[in-house]
């Protein structure tokens, strides 16, 4: 323990080579990519593997220097600009172009408003704006595929002009393409991916740069700068776009949170200062009468009292009152609003970043996905008929080849989705028997226990249970995907998301369904209940089940950021020390082996935790199952907006320090915007608008009181309305007694329960009344209107606002014509100059056939011989070239 305290203490002292920290020996050439390997790893195959897939990285022109000094041996790679633009003109990558003559008026004619306007803006927003200095704004230029025949016309003389996300993007696609056994090139040792799965190499990552770290982690990455807006472009550069357009998109979400949890806020302070005027509430508090309930379980439960439930009946007021449809329907438009403003939004990002017009047909085929058509017999004849060296990409029927692992995989999914509706029906089955239950926290038929007990121990069992299934699948879900032929990454990642969240649709939000749609609803009364397995079916209390709803709500959605949150910091980082002290103190190495000395930066980065394909899906699928949460459920919480706002805020300094400090630097990839998790939002927003149009009209009392005073118009103050909701029953009629002994209330001859039913002295005792049933028809009708009323208005305001914003086609449209002017500028000039120069050739060689002429004139009069003059041969052609010479002049507008 001693030397390994030691060990601490000097390898803290320990500093590279600020020239060489993440250079080649020469200090010069940067390092890109590092391939990581055990030293001690002698395997005759796995270092011939390692020599010829290092060996063709260096025929496609990387360059490659070794450091062998520690126990862990480092390949680094560094890409030549001949190698970058090679492949930035093969992968199509949009790169900026040199200043075009007239682009600065287009820029110019969109700033309309005055300077007087502009400063103030300028000097409200002043406090969450970036700071300049660190973050100057970029000079706007236009975007345009690389093409070496074009190169003149892109800035390649600027240092940065393939920044570091650009240039590890170009260096993972060579990777992924390599093969690694000589002779034998085939899909089965093709790929980085195939090598760090056998073992060949124990990890492949790129560095992160401490410059450009440490400025985002005091800039951004900082929960002090939690009001300032993010820097995306710098995270563009840094982490490429897909990572940039997730922290994009989050930020843009959050501040889209604020206006309506300020409305949310507001519905909670009008349930509170109106509180006195709710009639129900004042009613169960005041009730001198003392109405006995029946027993909610079947045995040894005695009748309660309505008064009991006062302080529920309060709380519950806060979020069912004459606000409930207004909140619900600012909600419903709030999403759509949302959505619409964020496909504007993006566009202009991806725009900026050079990006617009990038598709899944610019990508290439993923090489698994190769792979597994050369193993498919179907195309094995194909195969041994083409060209080795050829790319077989054959064209991949559906039926025939798609179709069996895409209904399997998916049959599988339902399969789970299955398994996780029993889960939850059996926290079901378990609050009916908590309920039926005596002895589990006092008396039961205390408010504490039907409102806040029992709730919150089902919500924790339920919150597990929802993780337990949450990790399974997840593997399971990478497996499904797998089998199936996705071409590109982009099919795949997106395949692989719609399982996963289709299943956390289930997983998370069943419990919520079954408060909001099912629980209270079919339960029967007294004389014949409804029951489960012996176990009589959960009612919901006298002022309806939306407070539980709330409370399960809270639950569940704070209980899963906090655990997401405590997961994704805690897990890197204690990772990251047990990493560290393992490779310092040498607890696993031989006793042979050397320790791992952190002194450059592919050392350092060597201890981080390895970024996965599939991290960004998961904070993705954090916050559209928050987004989920608010629009669904959240008119039964009006502050869920405001706790989806605090955590967000939180949620992107913490997410960035993650990234920075605990996670190895991503490979860039390009995306043109979210992905499938916009279509997912859109299909979640078209749910909550039928989610919140029944909930209002089942789980809350608007309609009943609708109809209440159409009935009994002389009520003004609905007085009468807490007894017409509840019917009466006769103990006497009782199939099963709910008690064992005597009640403390003596001789209990009636009691009433909440349903809308007659009286045990009506011609049809127990029968529904009719106005039982023109409640119903008007819950029905209510869901109708409202769904359709909300649906118009949203379509109404999906055309309102277009995706891309007038301003941003104009820009294109005018940028797109400049481009093309430009080009056909330079082409004409290139032109002009091969013109000129076999003009010149020409004219060399007639003036060299003129020497020579002369000199066999001379020798001709000597009697040496004769000559034939060529420059009548030669003359046409000078002609034709002057004249198209010509001709290209007058042709040139002035």
């Amino acid at each position: 323990m001693g030397n390994a305290l030691k060990a601490f203490s000097d390898l803290d002292n320990i500093e590279g080579d600020p020239e060489t920290r993440r250079r080649f020996q020469d200090g010069v050439r940067g390092v890109d990519y590092v391939l990581a390997f055990n030293g001690a790893d002698h395997k005759l195959d796995n270092i011939k593997k390692r020599e010829t897939f290092e060996a063709n990285l260096e025929k496609e022109g990387l360059q490659l220097e070794r450091d062998n000094t520690q126990r862990i041996h480092f390949i680094k790679i560094h890409a030549p600009k001949e190698v970058l633009y090679q492949y930035a003109e093969i992968l199509k990558i949009k790169l900026p172009m040199k200043k075009i003559p007239g682009q600065d008026q287009i820029y110019d004619e969109e700033y309309e408003l005055s300077d007087g306007v502009r400063n103030c803006c300028s000097n409200i927003f002043k406090s969450i704006q970036l700071n300049p200095e660190k973050f100057p704004p970029k000079p706007k230029r236009i975007h345009f595929e690389f093409q070496r025949n074009y190169e003149h016309l892109f800035e390649c003389e600027q240092p940065n002009f393939f920044d570091a996300g650009t240039r590890i993007y170009i260096i993972n696609f060579i990777l992924e393409r390599q093969h690694f056994v000589e002779g034998e090139e085939t899909p089965d040792n093709l790929g980085i991916e195939k090598l760090l799965a056998d073992g060949v190499y124990e990890s492949a990552y790129t560095l992160h740069d401490d410059t450009d770290r440490d400025l985002l982690l005091s800039e951004w990455a900082n929960i002090k700068k939690w009001k300032h807006l993010q820097p995306l472009d710098a995270i563009k550069d840094y982490f490429g776009a897909k990572v940039a357009i997730y922290f994009a998109w989050l930020g843009f979400y959050t501040h889209m949170l604020i206006p309506v949890s300020i409305m949310g806020i507001l519905f909670f302070v009008y349930g509170f200062f109106t509180l006195h005027t709710d009639p129900i509430s004042q009613e169960i508090c005041n009730d001198n009468k003392t109405t006995l309930m029946c027993p909610q379980c079947d045995r040894n439960c005695d009748y309660w009292e309505l008064k009991k439930t006062c302080t529920f009946s309060k709380v519950n007021y806060f979020i069912d009152n004459n606000m409930t449809v207004v909140f619900a329907f600012i909600m419903a438009m709030w999403a759509v609003i949302y959505l619409e403003l964020w496909k504007r939004y993006s566009a202009g990002l991806i725009h900026r970043w050079g990006l617009t017009g990038y598709n899944h047909e610019v990508e290439h085929p993923r090489p698994e996905y190769l792979h597994k058509l050369r193993k498919n017999r179907k195309f094995a004849k194909k195969l041994e008929e083409m060209d080795p060296e050829s790319v077989f990409e054959p064209e991949v029927p559906f039926w025939t080849t798609k179709f069996i692992p895409s209904f399997t995989s998916y049959s599988i999914v339902v399969l789970s989705i299955c398994i996780s509706i029993i889960a939850i029906f059996s926290m079901v089955v378990y609050r009916m028997a908590q309920k039926a239950s005596h002895s589990v926290l006092g008396d039961v038929d205390s408010a504490t226990y039907k409102v806040m007990a029992m709730p919150f121990t089902a919500g924790i069992i339920d919150l597990i249970v929802i993780s337990i299934l949450d990790y399974s699948y997840s593997y399971l879900a990478v497996k499904l995907t797998d089998w199936e032929y996705c071409r590109t990454k982009t099919e795949y990642e997106e395949s692989l998301t719609t399982k996963n969240y289709v299943f956390q649709f289930v997983n998370y939000y069943s419990s919520l369904f079954y408060i909001a749609f099912l629980k209270g609803k079919f339960v029967g009364y007294p004389m014949k209940y409804n029951r489960i397995f012996g176990f009589r079916q959960e009612e919901c209390s006298p002022g309806g089940c939306l407070m539980e709803l709330c409370v399960q709500l809270v639950i569940i959605m704070v209980g899963k950021q906090a655990v997401n949150g405590i997961m994704e910091m805690l897990v890197p980082y204690l990772m990251k020390k047990i990493r560290k002290f393992m490779t310092r103190v040498g607890i696993k190495r031989r006793s042979s082996e050397e320790k791992l000395v952190s002194c450059n930066q592919w050392t350092e980065d060597y201890h981080l935790e390895p970024w996965r394909d599939n991290l960004m899906f998961g904070e993705y699928l954090e916050m559209v199952i928050q987004y989920g949460f608010i629009t669904l459920f959240g008119l039964a919480f009006p502050l869920a907006p405001l706790l989806a706002l605090i955590n967000n805020v939180i949620e992107v300094r913490m997410d960035a320090v993650k990234m920075l400090k605990y996670i190895r630097r991503p490979v860039a990839q390009r995306v043109r915007n979210i992905g499938v998790w916009f279509g997912i939002m859109t299909v979640v927003t078209k749910i909550a608008v039928a989610s919140c149009a029944m909930i209002i009209a089942f789980s809350t009392n608007l309609i009943p009181k609708i109809i209440y005073r159409h009935e009994h118009p002389n009520d003004e103050g609905l007085q009468g309305y807490l007894n017409y909701t509840l019917a009466y029953f006769e103990t006497k009629d009782y199939t099963i007694s709910p008690l064992l002994g005597e009640s403390k209330y003596g001789n209990v001859t009636m009691c009433r329960y909440s349903e809308f039913r007659n009286p045990p002295w009506h011609g049809n005792p127990y029968k529904r009344p009719l106005f039982y049933f023109k409640i119903l028809m008007a819950r029905l009708a209510f869901i109708v209107i409202f769904q359709n009323i909300v649906g118009v208005l949203q379509t109404l305001i999906a055309w309102a606002i277009p995706d891309v914003s007038a301003k941003l086609v104009r820009r294109i449209k005018r940028e797109n014509f400049l481009l093309r002017e430009h080009i056909i500028e330079y082409e004409r000039r290139q032109a002009k100059k091969e013109i000129e120069k076999k003009i010149v050739d020409k004219v060399h060689g007639l003036t060299s056939n003129i020497f020579k002429s002369g000199v066999n004139n001379n020798l001709l009069n000597n009697g040496v011989g004769t000559f034939s003059d060529p420059i009548e041969e030669e003359d046409d052609d000078v002609v034709q070239l002057r004249k198209r010479n010509i001709q290209q002049d007058d042709a040139t507008p002035l």
